[in-house]
């Protein structure tokens, strides 16, 4: 049986690079710290906030259940460990709050492979195909093993999970987990916010499968989906979809397509699985 499941946001950073805190940087209507627990709360039992000390009292912080870090100058793992510490028999969905780009999809494709057996699910990234820490899920098997690597004198939360019994997923989107650390980070990542704010109505049909798993043939919806590629991810964030897209074919407007291409007010999309015994 797997371990219930909590939701730790980490905004205990110093945010030194940004020179203002990330936590409270806006992100559409909200502040990213907002947006992270929003995220969060779907796929949680509870959420809290991984804090410093000094941040208890900070009127943002605040709003939230806050767990106090009980290590100093370690970054980020000293927030996963405290929470660790602090309800031992939970595994955690841990996020950055720093992560503008992030959308429910990703997030819920990660819940639904997690691999309670392992000790974390995380994804490996589209940049350099290396584990990504700060939106995972960590079992209580890991809190040992993670304690242990900080005890060694080392606080590389990618580190740790690049050398343990860890379940790497492929990102869906390939820029939902790009952080924003700089000015010109955050942005670059405002600006492709509102590019996908852009919204447009397309028609999806369902083939085999991907029929069963929709419940449906066919249905209408407005979407921020720039590409079929993005458009597969928010659906997997709503259906429970088992087929990944590099076995499938997509055609627009009756036509065989490309993943990357753009999707355009008015598409006709059609997603097509294998056909069986072929």
């Amino acid at each position: 049986m797997s371990a219930p499941l909590y939701g730790l946001v980490l905004a205990g950073g110093r945010s030194s690079r940004m020179g203002q805190d990330k936590a409270a940087l806006p992100a559409g209507r909200t502040t990213q710290l907002e947006q992270a627990m929003a995220l969060l709360a779907p796929h949680v039992a509870r959420a809290f906030v991984s804090v410093r000390k000094d941040q208890r009292a900070d009127p943002l912080r605040a709003r939230f259940e806050q767990i106090e870090d009980t290590r100093e100058n370690l970054g980020p793992i000293a927030g996963i460990i405290a929470a660790q510490e602090c309800h031992p028999h939970c595994a955690w969905l841990v996020l950055a709050c720093d992560l503008p780009l992030l959308d429910a999809a990703t997030l819920g494709f990660l819940v639904r492979n997690r691999a309670p057996q392992r000790l974390a699910t995380a994804f490996r990234s589209s940049h350099d195909r290396l584990p990504e820490p700060l939106c995972a899920v960590y079992e209580p098997a890991s809190a040992g093993a993670l304690a242990a690597y900080v005890a060694r004198g080392h606080n590389c939360p990618r580190k740790f999970l690049a050398g343990a019994d860890v379940l790497l997923l492929d990102e869906p989107d390939p820029r939902a987990l790009d952080n924003a650390n700089t000015p010109e980070e955050y942005a670059s990542a405002m600006s492709t916010r509102a590019e996908a704010a852009a919204t447009r109505r397309v028609t999806v049909q369902y083939f085999a499968l991907l029929r069963e798993q929709a419940g449906r043939a066919t249905e209408s919806l407005v979407t921020a989906a720039r590409t079929p590629r993005e458009l597969y991810a928010e659906l997997a964030g709503r259906y429970p979809f088992t087929l990944d897209p590099t076995v499938l074919r997509v055609a627009i407007n009756s036509e065989f397509g490309d993943w990357g291409a753009s999707l355009a007010d008015g598409d006709a999309i059609v997603f097509i699985p294998p056909v069986a015994g072929g």
